[in-house]
């Protein structure tokens, strides 16, 4: 009867808390995701003012970081955008331009497909899965291994040691990228119009020059350096704050990388509703 009545007290006692995942854990999560977002926004900050103030003691490393990316990211971004833009609007746009008969118009489309959406899109993605998630996973093991706790105490600051030069170097090398990736999504686009719908160059060529405008190129650069600097942000917050071992640099690499996703997502939807509210030519094809 004792060991009934124990059992009862400990059954009540451990079942009266709310379940796992419930009411009370919610006002948890919001509260974490709060600070995340501001803990991302301060290291933005201090990442700004370690840029534009002396000591500039990143410069070597800047170099190195710019080297690494571009090396792990260019042939990633090259076949990506290149089938994509051979296979998603080439294809796919050159079926609606043909039921119409205006495959010529394919070339106009492009400006909008490849320079405007998705080589920004995919560079940006495949910059924060290689690159973002390298530095994450980097600075994971770092804190793990209590090497940022060790620069602290001999009076180096991480920010400006190991974030500056990765934060830089992603808002180059991702602008830089894009390029590329244009370059190749509308070969793509090419590739496509020329060898299945039987379009000439010339008349792909004639309708893409004819609606790419300076807007949209800049534009272009200035979303993907901007995409660079938010994976940065992301990835090297994440890796800076690991818990928990090997196990917590894994989940943080995962986090970081998701949110990195999101958050290009989101500017990328704000960033091109206000330029073509800014440049509204920019919408038409001509």
């Amino acid at each position: 009867m004792a060991t009934v009545a124990s059992t009862s007290r400990t059954e009540v006692v451990d079942g009266g808390g709310p379940p796992e995942g419930g009411p009370a854990a919610r006002p948890n999560a919001v509260i974490d995701g709060i600070e995340q977002v501001a803990g991302m926004m301060t290291l933005a900050w201090r990442t700004v003012v370690a840029i534009v103030t002396p000591p500039f003691s990143w410069k070597a490393d800047l170099v190195e970081e710019t080297w690494l990316i571009l090396r792990r990211c260019f042939i990633p971004v090259v076949l990506a955008t290149l089938f994509f833009g051979f296979g998603a609007p080439g294809i796919q746009g050159g079926n609606i331009t043909n039921v119409f008969g205006t495959v010529d118009r394919l070339g106009a489309f492009f400006v909008m497909a490849s320079v405007r959406e998705f080589a920004p899109w995919i560079n940006g993605m495949v910059i924060a899965g290689v690159a973002g998630t390298a530095i994450c996973a980097d600075l994971g093991a770092r804190k793990v291994r209590e090497e940022i706790d060790a620069l602290s105490v001999l009076g180096i600051d991480p920010v400006r040691s190991i974030v500056v030069p990765r934060f830089l170097a992603l808002g180059v090398v991702t602008a830089l990228m894009n390029l590329v990736a244009i370059v190749m999504g509308v070969l793509g686009g090419w590739l496509a119009a020329v060898s299945i719908f039987g379009e000439t160059t010339a008349g792909y060529l004639a309708t893409f020059g004819s609606n790419f405008t300076p807007p949209d190129l800049l534009g272009s650069v200035l979303k993907t350096s901007i995409f660079g600097f938010i994976v940065a942000i992301v990835c090297c917050y994440k890796g800076l704050n690991v818990k928990g071992g090997a196990e917590g640099v894994g989940r943080a690499v995962n986090q970081g990388v998701v949110l990195s996703f999101v958050g290009i997502w989101v500017f990328n939807s704000v960033f091109t509703y206000t330029l073509l509210a800014a440049y509204p030519e920019t919408a038409n094809l001509h």
